[in-house]
């Protein structure tokens, strides 16, 4: 089937920065086939779908978030959760009240909304992965879902998430929209080395990559000097831990003279400003990691440290905060700060040929912007980027395609029944309080 998308301008993030006015993109099943002015289309058999004043440009995609822990949202105000302490106390004690049947409305809810605010891919870390992924699945999303591998000492634990996390992996094999990744929490501080060299192995077998934070305060260094005599990205290095695709969240206290090694591997760190700048925590030096030439991803994190999926607001607040720490205006180019949620992110992904721009042969992962919608005008005093960053909100997205097929339209949810899901995420809250309470008495 051929559907004809007609929209006032055409925003492509391809490598020559194309942008198109009053265009069309031509999709044929889930791939895009064509993109040209609208007059190249006269005659062409295809569904006409107008958009009018309105922009087309690609899916967004969150490099870094944990679904399930909407269910967690405002529970962890007051705790730092990039400390192992502040983790621990904020966040892993409600998750050991936690029950597998609490996942699907939390995952519901997280995938409705960052659909409804243009994200069409994301990247997932967390337990329970047999329970998120049919929910997903099910919203019509793509992601890189990481089974989440927590030690924290108990090595029975962790030698039944390992198989439970080949269990996923196989699973995944050959899913059109759903790639399955290794995810550790992180690595040495709550890991010993024979637990990494496990996870290493498994994402081996499975050609799988690495989804891990890093760097959030200073711990792992500290922990790898004393242990190792090297700091943690050394100590990646030596075991082997770079020598695969890797996403690491946070990446704030990196040593400068690491950026270089990362930057070698295939390796890529995903910053999330709203989390940190919640956590009490510092700006990540993102300016130094683009002059050094490590690849770089924007993510939201979990809503009980963000609380929101909007990644327009999260360039904003990035672009801001670099400004701020570097002291000088716009330190990192609009453009740029784009690219970071879409070809940025794909690469880091490994989905650079499959999505993150709107290019012939692509997939079909798109979005359509209002350009009524508040923060466009006047259109032309402000180039494209900087209204994307600076301007408007993810709520000026009315249309949402991935893979193809519509999940939104004109503002209204397609693949999720949004009040049904929060309706059984209150229910499960409940309970989660419930169990909360009988384990403290």
């Amino acid at each position: 089937m051929r559907t004809l998308l007609l929209a006032d301008m055409v925003l492509t993030m391809d490598d020559q920065g194309r942008i198109h006015h009053d265009a069309g993109v031509l999709v044929e099943d889930n791939r895009i086939i064509a993109i040209a002015p609208r007059g190249a289309f006269e005659g062409a058999v295809a569904e006409r779908v107008p958009l009018s004043r309105r922009l087309l440009m690609p899916g967004l995609i969150n490099a870094h978030t944990h679904t399930p822990m909407t269910l967690f949202r405002g529970l962890a105000e007051g705790f730092s959760l990039l400390t192992l302490e502040g983790w621990f106390h904020g966040i892993r004690l409600w998750e050991l009240s936690m029950t597998p049947d609490m996942i699907p409305p939390a995952v519901a809810v997280s995938c409705a909304e960052m659909i409804r605010t243009g994200t069409t891919c994301f990247a997932d870390q967390y337990f329970f992965m047999d329970r998120i992924a049919p929910v997903v699945r099910a919203s019509g999303m793509r992601a890189a879902l990481a089974y989440g591998i927590v030690e924290v000492g108990d090595e029975r634990a962790h030698d039944w998430a390992l198989r439970a996390a080949e269990a996923f992996l196989e699973s995944l094999r050959h899913d059109a929209r759903l790639t399955g990744w290794v995810g550790p929490h992180a690595l040495f501080v709550d890991n010993p080395l024979p637990t990494i060299q496990a996870e290493l192995a498994l994402a081996d077998a499975y050609s799988a990559g690495l989804h891990i934070h890093l760097s959030t305060s200073g711990e792992e260094d500290a922990y790898c000097l004393q242990h190792y005599g090297v700091t943690a990205v050394q100590q990646m290095k030596r075991i082997g831990a770079l020598d695969r695709r890797m996403i690491a969240a946070h990446c704030l206290t990196i040593p400068e003279e690491d950026l270089a090694t990362l930057a070698a591997a295939p390796f890529a760190a995903v910053i999330a400003p709203s989390a940190c700048m919640r956590a009490g925590r510092p700006a990540a030096p993102l300016k130094r990691m683009l002059a050094e030439g490590v690849r770089v991803a924007l993510g939201t994190d979990n809503v009980a440290a963000n609380n929101s999926y909007d990644l327009f607001k999260e360039m904003q607040i990035l672009g801001k905060l670099m400004a701020y720490r570097e002291g000088e205006p716009n330190p990192i180019p609009a453009k740029t700060l784009v690219e970071m949620v879409t070809t940025r992110a794909a690469d880091a992904l490994g989905l650079a040929e499959q999505v993150g721009s709107l290019e012939a042969g692509k997939r079909a992962d798109l979005i359509a912007l209002d350009l009524d919608a508040p923060g466009f005008a006047p259109r032309g005093a402000q180039d494209i980027y900087t209204a994307l960053v600076y301007a408007v909100s993810g709520l000026a997205v009315q249309d949402v395609m991935c893979e193809g097929r519509w999940l939104m339209r004109d503002g209204r949810l397609l693949t999720v029944d949004y009040r049904a899901a929060c309706d059984a995420l209150e229910v499960a809250f409940a309970e989660l309080q419930t169990r909360r309470a009988r384990l403290k008495s």
